[in-house]
């Protein structure tokens, strides 16, 4: 829900901006801040006419990362995508002049549907949630069968090593990470649990899943979409600041994550439990997921999964490690970042057994095998 606004903008100037660039956006403006959107903070317009709209901005002050808050990016991937059929916000505009607003933003369309925050999607009928669902991953399969380069987005990343690209970044942040040390106990964060065998692993040629490249999300998920208001449909992907041209799978496995990671998980989502296998009546298994994925994408990922499900969770882990260590050194203190903190290590473990268990595939895989997952 949108309310307070927490981080002022010159309400006048950006609808004298407005004005000359989307005149269908009709002055006077009332501005109400959303809760989400953290990393770039987002705002409901709604105009005089009574109609709504959203603008994302960079935050205000000196940016700690180049590569975040790429507002520029998130508009220029929804701009391309709005001629296909892959659901997606209208773009409306982007500013790249810092002096309008003081940093550079995008508006675009307001979705009115359902966001499901609780990935299980509760409060409606068992049919309807395996409805969703399938639409959820039909919807990422047509995004992925998305032809970039028709799109103008050869430049949007790289179409080769996206996997080898990632594991040298991980490499180098989760070895930062663990030497942070916590202001009370003096303790360093500590590495990941089989870090060294997994990046052992991951980084084997032979057991890395065969070159693909297509546009991924970066952090595709139930809760990244909005669902039409009475439909089984997705009306619009949200949170495109990680997007890239990247490997198809690693989409994929952020999307299944939930079904391997509830015991670690227990800690910081209510909804982990719900993930066990038989809990919620009508949520799909991971290897109906992938046979939607399958009919839609024209490609079967269930031979290479079970290798992008253990990197998924290794870098949910590291991901967990960086709050750990941002929660040692006090940047971040609250009860929510304390039981994120908590998970790494269990995430690592989780991400070090389907290792195991993808090397015990290799060992004793026979011709024309598919895993099951």
């Amino acid at each position: 829900m949108a309310g307070r606004v927490r981080h002022p903008i010159d309400v006048k100037a950006l609808e004298q901006y407005l004005a000359q660039h989307v005149p269908e956006i009709k002055a006077p403006l009332e501005v109400k801040q959303f809760g989400f959107g953290q990393s770039n903070p987002t705002y409901q317009l709604t105009s005089a006419d009574n109609k709504r709209y959203v603008m994302r901005k960079k935050p205000p002050g000196k940016l700690l990362s180049k590569a975040a808050h790429k507002v520029e990016r998130e508009h220029r991937i929804i701009a391309a995508l709005g001629p296909t059929d892959v659901p997606v916000p209208k773009a409306y505009c982007l500013c790249e002049d810092d002096t309008v607003i003081g940093t550079p933003f995008y508006v675009m369309e307001f979705l009115d549907g359902r966001i499901f925050e609780d990935l299980s999607v509760p409060n409606v009928s068992p049919e309807e949630r395996t409805s969703l669902w399938r639409a959820a991953v039909q919807t990422l399969a047509k995004f992925h069968s998305v032809d970039f380069r028709k799109l103008g987005l050869e430049s949007y990343g790289k179409s080769e090593g996206f996997y080898d690209r990632q594991l040298a970044t991980w490499k180098q942040i989760c070895t930062a990470q663990s030497k942070a040390v916590d202001v009370d106990t003096k303790e360093p964060v500590g590495q990941l649990p089989h870090f060294d065998e997994m990046l052992e692993f991951f980084a084997d040629k032979d057991l890395q899943p065969r070159q693909r490249a297509t546009l991924v999300h970066g952090d595709f998920k139930i809760d990244n979409l909005v669902f039409h208001k009475t439909e089984s449909r997705v009306i619009g992907i949200l949170d495109w600041e990680m997007s890239t041209v990247g490997h198809p799978l690693s989409d994929l496995a952020n999307l299944l994550t939930p079904f391997y990671t509830q015991d670690a998980a227990s800690s910081y989502s209510r909804s982990a439990g719900a993930f066990r296998p038989g809990a919620t009546p009508g949520l799909p298994t991971p290897d109906i997921v992938l046979s939607w994925y399958k009919d839609t994408a024209g490609w079967d990922p269930r031979p290479e999964m079970h290798w992008a499900l253990a990197f998924g969770v290794f870098r949910n882990s590291a991901i967990c490690q960086g709050i750990a260590a941002r929660y040692a050194t006090r940047q971040a203190s609250s009860a929510e970042a304390q039981a994120y903190a908590r998970t790494f290590k269990p995430l690592a473990e989780i991400a070090w057994s389907l290792v195991e268990k993808e090397k015990a595939k290799h060992t004793t895989k026979k011709p024309g095998a598919v895993a099951k997952l």
